[in-house]
């Protein structure tokens, strides 16, 4: 006997609701480091979470967190080209800028997308808050891994509030009264160009630029340049209202360069004729003690974590400052600034 299965009759068609997930349940926080505060690791909570599209639509709550942070670092959000590192900057910004009144060499990679630093993999680059020497620079600075090195290169970041507990009363003082007296002489085979610093090469361009934001230009023989200005030491945060160390004193005086290539430069120029260096503001020279405890403030407030790919490190460049470690194999850190600022906006 054969039975004959009947199809079961259609149900009707049920919809299934639309499940609207709150933003914040779309990513997890930590704190890389809780005795420093910094950065707060943001990490999406489930799979597929776009980070331009999230970070555009919580950009208010996230300058928030990066007031009270300093740093920012997106990690596992599937950043993977230099397009979609430059929409995220475009998300959390109002977009990239071009570098500027340069100290550092850098690669254009793409749009106002430039490598990190060019600086040979085996030199240690010093914490600094980004262009704290310019009178014009970024509030804002972007970082992303499209590949991490072999071993070491991480970018130690620190937080500018530790810095300035750890700067004696009393140096902060002087230094508040006197300001920064930078030096920079171009051409002399040390260094960047003026050409390439000043991305022009026209004198009267260069002449231009600097009396529109008080940097004296003397041309010395054989086409050179040596430019002098004075800067603050600290500042006022913008939207803190925080007084902030920012300064340059410590990163371009000669004595921060490792040994042998301080004694080289100094056998080789006086004070006044190396690439950078930097006095108190009325050109009397900074004491040898009073630099070592800078420096000591600077690397006691470091942090350290490992880069992996695709990662993003969003800093407000203030609050916090970087550096680079020595580093062994290919390495592609690439940068991006935005929020341009001028020192007279902040100046206390």
């Amino acid at each position: 006997m054969t039975t004959k299965l009947t199809p079961p009759r259609p149900s009707p068609i049920t919809r299934r609701k639309a499940v609207t997930i709150p933003e914040q349940g779309l990513v997890r926080e930590r704190l890389l480091d809780e005795a420093s505060g910094l950065p707060l690791v943001i990490e999406p909570a489930l799979e597929g979470v776009d980070l331009v599209q999230w970070a555009s639509q919580q950009r208010e709550a996230l300058e928030q967190k990066l007031l009270n942070h300093g740093a920012l670092l997106f990690r596992n959000f599937s950043i993977r080209s230099l397009e979609q590192f430059n929409e995220v900057i475009g998300a959390l910004s109002p977009g990239a800028l071009e570098y500027m009144f340069r100290a550092s060499p850098r690669t254009r990679v793409g749009g106002n997308i430039y490598t990190s630093t060019d600086y040979p993999a085996d030199q240690m680059i010093f914490p600094h808050n980004e262009h704290s020497y310019s009178p014009r620079f970024p509030l804002r600075l972007f970082f992303y891994c499209h590949l991490p090195s072999e071993t070491g290169g991480e970018t130690p970041i620190g937080s500018t509030r530790e810095v300035m507990k750890n700067i004696p009363p009393e140096i902060q003082a002087r230094f508040r009264e006197a300001g920064v007296l930078y030096v920079r002489n171009y051409g002399d085979g040390f260094g960047l160009p003026w050409q390439t610093v000043f991305q022009t090469q026209e004198r009267a361009e260069v002449e231009a630029y600097c009396a529109s934001v008080g940097i004296e230009v003397e041309w010395k023989a054989g086409n050179r340049l040596r430019t002098k200005q004075k800067g603050p030491a600290v500042v006022r945060h913008p939207r803190t209202g925080e007084e902030m160390w920012f300064n340059h004193g410590t990163f371009f005086h000669i004595s921060t360069l490792p040994a042998a290539i301080r004694t080289s430069l100094q056998a080789s120029f006086a004070d006044d004729e190396l690439p950078t260096n930097t006095f108190y503001g009325d050109g009397s020279p900074i004491e040898p003690a009073v630099l070592e405890t800078l420096r000591a403030a600077y690397l006691a407030s470091l942090v350290r974590f490992q880069w992996q790919q695709g990662d993003v490190l969003f800093i407000d460049n203030i609050l916090a400052v970087h550096g680079r470690e020595p580093f062994t194999g290919k390495r592609a850190i690439l940068t991006g600034m935005a929020e341009a600022l001028l020192a007279t906006e902040i100046q206390l």
